[in-house]
């Protein structure tokens, strides 16, 4: 069936298994690791793999791989088109059609915000931040980032580094492409929230808890910010209370690598880290 397995059903499945395939959100813990001693790999069905205990599997000699490249071209494309429609109020409009509610062409109508000649600032600048700032060059954008490890040596593109803060003040858009973990949980929180422009749109298709979404709810029902448009959540699938009544947030359903190309090519290379693993090969794209 096309759902995630129960916590049961992973256990019934376990016992005798040399390799496992998991998706995102299935937890790979001590407990999943101690019920299958057989265990050589875990072979993730996505990018990230921050649902896998690594000091345990490192610990077990357990070969972790995930899918880091084959879907950095379309999560760069979703993330555009969140910035783009949340920029542009496009859910608005499309809702105010759908109702009947268009009474014609209005000189207030929905006014947005420009793209064209703005500043871009990302939050994380690896494959896929470094794909979004790319396309940010057909917009004639300025390109501000900021990485925890500090500035990148050679980039292929004009791109400034940036202290988080200095960021935050400067940019019109704000596109967070870091991985979670203990230290970017809650990255953009209130305050940080505070600095940025309010006319400035904050775009996540990273991981949800790298925001404070009850700071994120109270700043858009504010006006402090202008709008966000987010394809991962904080407790996903929950949402934080009043977010989904926000006009000014644009809502996705966690979809940044759905099209059939790029799914596609996540499961062929899960696939074949796994057939390595059982051939007792080096993996295709080892986490470790």
């Amino acid at each position: 069936e096309d759902r995630d397995m129960t916590k049961a059903e992973i256990f019934a499945a376990l016992p005798g298994c040399d390799v496992i395939i998991p998706m995102l959100t299935n937890p790979i813990d001590l407990e999943v690791m101690a019920a299958c001693p057989t265990l050589k790999g875990i072979c993730n069905y996505a990018a990230g793999f921050n649902n896998i205990d690594l000091g345990t599997a490192k610990q077990r000699g357990i070969v972790v791989t995930n899918t880091p490249d084959a879907l950095t071209e379309s999560t760069a494309d979703l993330t555009w088109a969140l910035l783009m429609a949340a920029a542009r109020r496009l859910p608005e409009g499309e809702r105010i059609m759908r109702k009947g509610e268009f009474r014609g062409w209005e000189p207030m109508l929905l006014l947005g915000q420009d793209i064209f000649g703005k500043t871009l600032g990302i939050i994380g600048l690896g494959r896929i931040g470094l794909a979004v700032a790319a396309r940010a060059l057909g917009f004639n954008m300025k390109i501000l980032y900021y990485k925890s490890s500090g500035a990148v040596a050679h980039l292929p593109f004009a791109a400034e580094y940036v202290p988080l803060d200095g960021l935050l003040q400067c940019s019109d858009f704000v596109s967070i492409h870091t991985p979670l973990i203990p230290q970017t949980r809650h990255l953009i929180g209130e305050r940080e929230l505070a600095l940025m422009k309010s006319s400035a749109v904050l775009v996540n298709t990273a991981r949800g808890p790298v925001v404070d979404e009850a700071a994120l709810v109270k700043a858009l029902q504010e006006k402090r910010i202008f709008a966000a448009g987010l394809d991962v959540f904080e407790h996903e699938p929950e949402l934080a209370p009043g977010l989904a009544e926000l006009d000014n947030a644009v809502l996705l359903p966690h979809i940044g690598s759905a099209s059939c190309e790029t799914r596609t090519a996540m499961a062929l290379l899960a696939a074949d880290n796994a057939i390595a693993v059982l051939q007792g090969k080096p993996p295709l794209t080892p986490v470790f």
